[in-house]
């Protein structure tokens, strides 16, 4: 008998209607949708190591949420089978990427790895020899970050990342680390549940925390504001003086616990808006200074020499 055709995306299903139901408040999806897949061939298919008289065909789809379309792309299936190699590890049978997938499997039990981004599912099921159909249901979305000083001062250009982390805590007591150095606008499609992200601009004291929320079949963007600015460092004979060289830094916070140190005549780095004390060695002398960040105001810092105030012997 000839396979069926592939189901069009676009086909309309007549059902009863319902109540508008907000997707936040729905039960999680089930992995496995009940919809029937009429199965239609792959020519991205990968079969396993019986002949095709002996086994089964597996036709893959999956989906966002059960309300939106197929999945066309980005789609990375792989297939374990449920017993274990000698070193007791999943075997994986086959893999295939893309949208839509068919895969020829002897009879047994199997693992379906279905992965869209960070974005996974996984599900059993058992082959026989027939024909079977899956829809996938991630109940997935997605999520754009973006940072700024001010709704008119974005950070795009900026040195700026997000790490995304689980809100659940493990035995060592962290967050399990999701997503890691994730740059400004791209997306990252996660499983629908609430995330802790954390913004760091620099590589000192500008971090931002934020717990984000993405729901299923949605890009949900955020921007996180940071207070903060680049500082750079210069020790001088005089104000407005040259930069003098072969001299270490030290940054404390107002309770003189170390933030940053560094060796040069131009130290630069973005500091969280706030109270500062530097010192600064150059030839054996010491000299200290005070010095304040204020948000988005990206300046040098100059501590001089001859600054009674300032020195200190060594």
């Amino acid at each position: 008998m000839p396979p069926a055709p592939k189901p069009d995306p676009n086909a309309v299903v007549t059902e009863p209607e319902e109540a508008i139901e907000n997707l936040l408040d729905r039960a999680p999806e089930p992995l496995f949708s009940d919809t029937l897949v009429p199965y239609a061939p792959s020519t991205r298919s990968l079969s396993g190591s019986g002949s095709a008289t002996e086994q089964g065909a597996l036709y893959l789809m999956s989906k966002l949420t059960r309300d939106s379309e197929p999945l066309n792309d980005g789609l990375i299936w792989r297939i374990y089978s449920e017993t274990t190699n000698d070193e007791g590890r999943l075997e994986l049978v086959a893999t295939a990427q893309g949208g839509d997938a068919e895969f020829r499997l002897d009879p047994g039990a199997y693992l379906i790895h279905t992965a869209y981004g960070h974005a996974t599912a996984t599900n059993r099921i058992v082959m026989g020899r027939d024909v079977k159909s899956k829809m996938v249901i991630l109940n997935a979305g997605g999520i754009k970050l973006d940072a700024a000083l001010s709704d008119d001062v974005a950070l795009a250009e900026g040195p700026i990342t997000f790490d995304i982390y689980g809100m659940e805590f493990n035995e060592r007591g962290e967050r399990n680390l999701i997503a890691s150095d994730v740059h400004s606008g791209k997306i990252i499609r996660l499983n629908s549940d609430t995330y802790h992200v954390v913004s760091r601009y620099g590589a000192v004291n500008a971090v931002v925390r934020a717990d984000i929320q993405v729901i299923p079949g949605k890009l949900t963007e955020a921007t996180i504001y940071h207070k903060a600015a680049d500082i750079t460092l210069k020790l001088v004979n005089a104000p407005g003086g040259e930069a003098i060289a072969n001299t270490s830094w030290s940054v404390l916070s107002p309770g003189g616990d170390m933030v940053v140190e560094a060796n040069g005549a131009f130290p630069d780095f973005v500091l969280a808006a706030g109270e500062y004390e530097v010192i600064a060695r150059n030839n054996g002398e010491t000299f200290r200074s005070n010095f304040s960040v204020a948000s988005g105001e990206n300046r040098e810092v100059e501590v001089v020499t001859a600054s009674s105030k300032s020195q200190l012997s060594n």
